[in-house]
């Protein structure tokens, strides 16, 4: 019933256009503002997702490191009993440290990462490959999958490369200050392959086997650097961790793919909420907008409250009645947003309409990715606020004296 009366007093005609006109600014600013936030989301939704695939390249699901220190010691029989947990579908080994790379006069530093025959299972680095082989050699005879970004700091090729690198590995416990190259071992490794997943990681990994690591940096038996882990379920990642944590104790710290990138989601995160607190200061000054007009549409219904107030209806009645008008200025303005957000992610979906600019993306058009709950929220917020400016226009309207005239 409230709904019937707010939707007439909305279509029709008004004595006063100005009445019509402040509704319709509302509405068209209530619009707009629905639209610009879900497309401005959905645009974050896509480039999060996109540095989700780029990252979970090389950050496992789970990631056992130490404590404290910078090794951990796993036994034979502690990895036998962490491949039992169900949801553990592969393990991977791994010890990683920094590193000198040398080709000739050109150097990089390096963050060398040694790992075992599973880590293709764990990661998908494999398939980032540009050029060459996935190909890490064993201890005796080492190869190197690097980053294109290390290629071109040791300007070579890896599928072109003639001999191989030198690499300078720190010496565990050894600190000579009076001959600081005894501090180190020597090895050489051959570039068999490199990979392009984003800047930072090409700049950064050279990938080679576990045991040229191990054995140049004078690890113990069954030390490593960490251990990584894939799921066979994401969504029991929290179940998993805490089987893991109560394996191994308190001496090793297990953290999830958000966790070992916890300040890069929590940027994201909060880019997001800004562009919603600004959509929020849209929104109230659409509201204002809305205030004046239904204060408006109360002092033109003056004779049509005093008529429903003579045929029964009480101050909650036709109070209801203005609240309604205001959710449905709302709804109309927030469906009107929705659907022009809709066509619009839908167009940049299929024609790719606004491109990125520069050459140095993995994609060359914006990422749109759709989510329901942005939807909701959008659609609560919305239904919030509009009640809210609504209030006092209706509060008013059911405060007018019932007088009868002859």
């Amino acid at each position: 019933m409230y709904l019937i009366f707010a939707w007439r007093y909305f279509k029709a005609k008004k004595s006063t256009n100005a009445i019509n006109i402040i509704a319709w600014v509302s509405v068209t600013a209530i619009a707009f503002a629905t639209a610009a936030l879900l497309v401005l989301w959905s645009a974050f939704n896509g480039f999060e997702g996109l540095v989700k695939s780029l990252y979970s390249t090389f950050y496992t699901d789970l990631k056992i490191t130490p404590a404290s220190g910078k090794t951990i010691i796993l036994t034979p029989s502690q990895i036998a009993e962490l491949k039992k947990i169900s949801n553990i579908s592969n393990l991977s080994l791994v010890a990683e440290e920094k590193a000198l790379l040398q080709n000739q006069d050109y150097q990089a530093i390096v963050e060398l990462k040694g790992v075992d025959s599973n880590y293709t299972k764990v990661t998908t680095v494999e398939k980032s490959l540009v050029r060459g082989r996935f190909s890490l050699g064993d201890a005796e005879n080492p190869g190197a999958v690097m980053g294109v970004g290390i290629e071109n700091a040791v300007a070579i090729l890896s599928d072109r490369a003639i001999g191989g690198l030198t690499v300078y590995l720190p010496k565990k416990g050894v600190d000579d200050i009076s001959n600081p190259l005894a501090s180190f071992n020597e090895g050489r490794i051959i570039p068999n392959g490199a990979f392009a997943v984003e800047q930072g990681f090409d700049n950064k990994y050279v990938l080679t086997n576990l045991d040229f690591v191990r054995q140049y940096m004078n690890f113990k038996p069954d030390e490593y650097s960490a251990a990584e882990i894939a799921l066979a379920d994401t969504d029991n990642e929290e179940i998993t961790k805490s089987q893991i944590r109560q394996l191994l104790g308190p001496h090793y710290t297990v953290q999830t793919r958000y966790e070992q990138n916890s300040s890069l989601y929590n940027v994201m995160r909060l880019e997001k909420y800004a562009i919603f607190g600004i959509f929020i200061l849209v929104l109230v000054v659409a509201a204002f907008n809305m205030i004046g007009a239904l204060s408006m549409l109360v002092l033109e219904k003056q004779k049509d409250i005093q008529i429903l107030q003579s045929m029964g209806a009480d101050r909650g009645w036709i109070q209801k009645v203005f609240l309604t008008e205001g959710i449905v200025l709302a709804a109309i303005g927030a469906g009107i947003g929705i659907i022009l957000a809709l066509l619009l992610c839908f167009l940049q979906l299929q024609f790719k309409l606004i491109p990125l600019e520069g050459t140095s993306f993995i994609i060359d058009y914006y990422p749109v990715k759709l989510v329901f709950s942005d939807f909701v929220i959008v659609a609560i917020t919305v239904f919030i606020i509009a009640l809210t400016a609504s209030w006092l226009p209706s509060k008013r309207a059911a405060a007018q004296p019932f007088e009868l005239r002859n």
